[in-house]
């Protein structure tokens, strides 16, 4: 985000997304031009977090959750990555790493991100496999040391805390499916206890609501994917079809007749009631509704159900373009919220290395301060990043100290990119139906062959 702390949580959310974007849309990436980019891009990635835990090792029993620290509390003045306003590569104070023994949530994320990289690189057979490798160890270390990464009264609770587990396991053990082929995973992710956990029956104001901290609502539609396409039938089918079932009812959640989730007087859906920084559930929301109408198209099927009315799939794709031409500057303020798109977007975002012109003067610690409050415009363009996003009355503080308007974050920028590659191009390159079940086994073996004509 805008400091250098490394979050492991969001970051490793950040890479599934973009992993699943591209397992889905590999075409489109390549028409743009962006495919080895990207590819790039998730690399670094998993490459850091294949040094955060002992990854060649089959049993762990920790693993590094965050490098830096951003406590201010209570006046504190110890130097550190919120405290202070540097460039990351001035930075000459001390960083710690925090490691955590008993980190569910953070762990099986991270296996998800190693799982869903596994796919995107299945042609290079060494790396895939070391990835593999990884998140198997990160799953069952998840599995076995049960808890919250984020309990007790550490920094990851102020900045990232994580309200349960439950969604990691699912979602987690549905990526290793995908990944490996391995059924034992698949029969977790269809347990009716671990979904029951993660709230999947019992709705609530954040129902439908994919981030970095639930990811529930993607690991529904993730699942909905193989009933749609190969439907393994029993023992999975029941809780497939229920998957499917809460998949159908979180895309009707998403349309403007129903009234679970409030819009804007510009139409920018609230999916988090309100609260600051919207955009990064928007651009996440808008992901689900185009995968999921391209998976409805792929398996010819026109639309769903919400109760007794029938939707056609341009429905859901006409909503995820809505909400990503708000954020490209189709709202009341005729803003961007894009750095360096169209010709009005944010100046003053809230991130050290933009905000700190290029004039070989070293800052230190506080001498950066002043380009933290200068109200002129930052001297370097973060083109691309997407920032917190406008208030529930489409208002917005373009004030670089205002973290909750202006600060950009990996996790909100990968559903963008996501979202925007899920949308683009002319309709003519669909989802790769097939890519995502290279390692899964044909779900039926072959029928014997009918017994020799009976005579009496």
């Amino acid at each position: 985000a805008g400091d250098a702390i490394k979050f492991n949580f969001p970051k490793s959310f950040a890479m599934t997304m973009l992993s699943w974007s591209v397992i889905e849309y590999s075409a489109k990436y390549e028409a743009a031009g962006e495919l080895a980019h990207v590819k790039e891009i998730i690399k670094w990635g998993t490459d850091y977090f294949l040094k955060t835990f002992n990854s060649s090792a089959d049993t762990i029993d920790r693993v590094a959750s965050q490098v830096g620290s951003g406590d201010t509390s209570g006046g504190s003045t110890a130097e550190n990555d919120h405290y202070c306003w540097m460039r990351p590569e001035d930075i000459d104070y001390k960083r710690p790493v925090t490691d955590c023994h008993s980190c569910s949530d953070l762990a099986a994320e991270m296996a998800a991100a190693l799982a869903a990289a596994s796919i995107v690189f299945k042609d290079n057979k060494a790396y895939s496999q070391k990835l593999v490798h990884g998140a198997k160890t990160l799953f069952h270390f998840s599995r076995q040391q049960r808890g919250r990464y984020s309990a007790g009264s550490s920094e990851a609770a102020t900045f990232y805390n994580s309200t349960s587990y439950w969604d990691e396991f699912v979602w987690g053990s549905a990526w290793l499916y995908y990944a490996t082929g391995n059924n034992s995973y698949l029969q977790l992710a269809t347990t009716p206890g671990l979904a029951k956990h993660a709230g999947a029956f019992w709705g609530g104001p954040d129902y439908g609501v994919l981030s970095w901290d639930n990811k529930l609502a993607g690991a529904q539609v993730l699942l909905s994917r193989l009933r749609l396409f190969l439907s393994p039938g029993y023992p999975y089918e029941e809780m497939l079809r229920t998957f499917h079932n809460q998949t159908s009812i979180i895309m009707c959640s998403y349309l403007p007749v129903f009234t679970t989730f409030n819009r804007t007087k510009g139409g920018l859906i609230q999916l988090n009631h309100g609260r600051p920084q919207p955009l990064q559930y928007v651009v996440n929301a808008a992901f689900l509704a185009t995968v999921f109408s391209d998976y409805l198209d792929a398996a010819d099927t026109p639309g769903w159900y919400c109760g007794p009315t029938f939707y056609s799939t341009d429905v859901l794709r006409d909503f995820a373009k809505r909400q990503i031409d708000y954020i490209l500057g189709k709202n009341p303020r005729k803003m961007s919220y894009i750095v360096g798109f169209g010709n009005h977007y944010p100046k003053h975002v809230h991130h050290r290395g933009a905000s700190i012109p290029k004039n070989k003067v070293k800052y230190n610690c506080k001498g950066g301060w002043k380009w933290r409050d200068t109200s002129k415009p930052n001297p370097n363009t973060l083109v691309g990043a997407m920032v917190a996003g406008p208030d529930k009355h489409d208002g917005f503080h373009d004030v670089r100290t205002n973290y909750n308007y202006t600060e950009p974050t990996l996790a909100g920028n990968a559903g963008l990119v996501a979202a925007l590659v899920a949308l683009s191009g002319d309709g003519s390159a669909k989802i790769d139906k097939n890519t995502i079940f290279s390692a899964v086994p044909p779900m039926f073996p072959t029928p014997p062959p009918p017994p020799a004509p009976w005579k009496p």
